[in-house]
């Protein structure tokens, strides 16, 4: 018989026959005598994602090279008990076949406003032994409805239809890499240029979101695989979360981050599920209001890597400002200033400008010249990367500062960029090491940057690659097994704020401080993010880190010539990006695309007429507005009582809709390209939007709201 107990909020039964039950008004969630989970159930709408599989695995190492020794949860029995609202299984020892795995695991599950909590404790009594990796929670054979996408955050969001068959498609690229007679697998893992820990099953009224709600800010791999069923086709979806542990005997690790929420509304509910959780520990400091007005940057590298001289210092202030002012850009992000030019002799070549332009002193002044004309000029550095030919790293701390392997040696990266012959970016790349970014040797130098930076009158600094995490990190060779640091991207996080600190007390008050790459903790500590990607292709979905970070300064990217300039361009008004102007890949001016020239001309002039809502307004998505037809884009932006709806579409030579925004009245529309306004009433506006055409619509609050 079952025994159920009620408190005003949570509902938990238990019995051991049929299992252990925690619910509250939105879900549900069930785990049988065995462990298994038997039910994560939508209490709204019914959805049970679950089907009564096992809810974790381990991983282990021995000294004598076995390595990833796999512990099964269904090879184990817990002793489960309801205590206090939880669900609590432990297990005194760990099978593995026919041997005993001296280790202890302890797992929790409560119900908390609707979000299902997992907590877990591993201590290590194994001798010679290391537990590396620990999937939990896990959603085996996972049901989801057929409307269901995959969201995931990489790269500020990605969004996939058909999950299994996308993990079935890419899980065995390259092929038999992976033990793929077992599983196919989509690698996805924080903080690996994923902008959030969190991805998610997304339907148009419900979803399941996973995310681990770490203060850590440790790496999470966040699984998703597809098993054979038992025909042998690979039809049954498994997700989760896995940690990293990496408990060495004697020690005990715990872990309380991880939450799985069958949720109710759009995907939009993912974001606020993230955000809420990071409204604990975001701090941003006032982002300097030029900087909220900045409608982008020109992107030059003035020497390139194997020394050719693509612009020179008198330009900046003539060809540079003019092809700037001819699309309503001031600022420019400069790269490749110092003598030996880009991606070459770092950190040293910093320090030294070109001595045929004057050097300290002709940079100085170019840049008070373009400065008196209205400019604005960020001057970039690069966070991490040591040359080996440096004199910092022969003679200096650069070996000593560096990331070392799982040896032991030096981790490197190579940047091949490319001269007019084949010999450079085939034979002769750069080869830099890595910094480890916790090291005060390395934190000193990152200082020396940002005085140089306020002594040349910037007016702000630019430290590349410090918003994202390298594929391997710095691991500890020193103990009985190497040990990698799982917390890159919160030491990152801190170095930013210590150079924020540090520009706060002998910078001046509106000086701006920037990185590429937006990760969460990172974003957080600088007040513009060079983006990774343009976002517009056919699976990215910026939508989801603009509205769950809508505070965040973010450029669009990849936009180098002429090619389809003008969708492009739209797309980053539309979502409220900044415009990174890189020309042949930094090579050139907008001069030389006259189609990009021309139609960003025209997009910037509706930014100065409507800067207040598009660029110092709240990227708000599709929140407050109904739009008719799905094949033409509208979203919003907001700033006090006035609203902006920017419409746009590029699927069709022409598309009609009706745009209802309730509590506002229509005010005025302005456009670029082919728009018509057919009904501009205060109920409804219909738009003819032809190809590539651009609105912009804006609404006051109406009487009494």
């Amino acid at each position: 018989m079952r025994r159920i107990f009620t408190s005003a909020a949570l509902v938990a039964s238990c019995a051991m026959a049929q299992g252990f039950t925690l619910r509250d008004q939105k879900v549900e969630v069930e785990i049988d005598a065995g462990g298994n989970l038997v039910s994560l159930k939508n209490a709204v709408t019914g959805q049970d994602y679950a089907s009564g599989k096992p809810l974790w695995r381990l991983y282990f190492d021995r000294k004598d090279g076995q390595y990833e020794n796999e512990v099964r949860a269904q090879d184990n029995t817990p002793d489960i008990r309801q205590e206090d609202g939880r669900i609590i299984l432990r297990y005194g020892a760990l099978k593995v076949g026919d041997d005993v795995l001296r280790a202890r695991l302890t797992l929790s599950v409560r119900v908390e406003e609707g979000q299902v909590r997992f907590a877990a404790e591993v201590a290590n009594d194994e001798p010679h032994t290391i537990i590396r990796e620990l999937h939990y929670p896990l959603v085996g054979d996972c049901r989801l409805p057929a409307d269901h996408k995959l969201l995931t955050t990489l790269l500020g969001g990605k969004l996939f239809a058909n999950p299994k068959a996308l993990i079935v498609r890419t899980g065995n690229i390259p092929p038999y890499m992976a033990p793929s007679q077992y599983y196919r697998q989509f690698d996805l893992k924080y903080p690996s240029h994923t902008v959030a820990n969190c991805f998610a099953f997304v339907g148009e009224a419900q979803g399941l979101y996973l995310g681990s709600h770490d203060p850590l800010f440790q790496d999470t791999w966040h699984g998703l695989r597809v098993y054979p069923d038992a025909t042998g086709a690979f039809a049954v979806l498994e997700a989760g979360l896995y940690k990293y542990p990496n408990c060495l005997a004697g020690q005990v690790w715990r872990c309380d981050a991880n939450t799985l929420v069958p949720y109710s509304g759009t995907w939009h509910q993912t974001a606020r599920l993230y955000r809420d959780w990071a409204d604990t520990w975001w701090h941003q400091r006032e982002v300097p209001l030029w900087v909220r007005k900045m409608k982008g940057w020109q992107r030059v590298i003035f020497r390139h890597q194997y020394g050719e001289t693509l612009f020179r210092y008198a330009d900046l202030n003539g060809r540079m400002r003019r092809a700037g002012e001819s699309v309503g850009v001031e600022t420019v992000l400069a790269f490749g200033w110092w003598q030996r030019g880009m991606d070459n002799g770092y950190p040293d070549s910093y320090f030294v400008t070109d001595p045929q332009q004057g050097g300290d002193a002709g940079w100085g002044g170019a840049v008070a010249d373009y400065r008196k004309n209205g400019g604005r000029l960020l001057l970039y550095f690069n966070g991490k990367l040591i040359d080996r030919e440096s004199a910092y790293y022969r003679d200096g701390d650069g070996k000593a500062v560096s990331y070392r392997d799982n040896t032991g040696g030096e981790y490197t990266e190579q940047y091949r960029f490319k001269g007019h012959g084949t010999f450079t970016g085939l034979y002769n790349a750069r080869t830099f090491v890595v910094a480890d970014t916790r090291q005060e040797g390395w934190r000193r130098q990152l200082r020396d940057m940002a005085d140089r930076a306020i002594r040349f009158g910037t007016d702000g600094v630019f430290y590349d690659q410090l918003g994202y995490c390298e594929p391997s990190s710095n691991w500890d060779v020193d103990g009985e097994f190497p040990i990698p640091n799982t917390r890159v991207i919160a030491d990152k996080a801190e170095t930013l704020n210590m150079l924020h600190d540090h520009l706060d007390a002998k910078a001046p008050a509106d000086f701006a401080l920037g990185t590429e790459c937006f990760t969460d903790v990172t974003a957080q500590h600088v007040d513009y993010v060079h983006n990774l990607i343009g976002a517009t292709g056919p699976n990215d979905f910026t939508e989801w880190v603009r509205y769950a970070f809508p505070e965040v300064i973010l450029s669009d990217r990849e936009i180098r010539d002429d090619t389809d300039v003008l969708r492009r361009v739209n797309h980053a008004m539309l979502k409220g990006l900044r415009n990174d102007i890189e020309i042949y890949r930094c090579r050139d001016l907008i001069d030389k695309t006259p189609i990009y020239q021309r139609h960003l001309a025209s997009v910037n002039r509706l930014k100065d007429k409507y800067g207040d809502l598009l660029l110092l307004g709240r990227y708000r998505d599709t929140d407050g507005i109904v739009n008719d037809n799905a094949k033409v884009s509208a979203r919003c932006f907001v700033n006090g009582s006035r609203l902006a709806v920017v419409v746009t579409q590029s699927s069709a030579p022409e598309a009609t809709t009706s745009l209802r925004v309730p509590g506002y009245v229509f005010q005025e529309m302005d456009s670029v390209g082919a728009v018509k306004l057919e009904t501009g009433s205060n109920e409804r506006q219909v738009l003819h939007v032809g190809r590539d055409g651009l609105a912009v619509l804006v609404y006051a609050k109406g009487v009494g709201e």
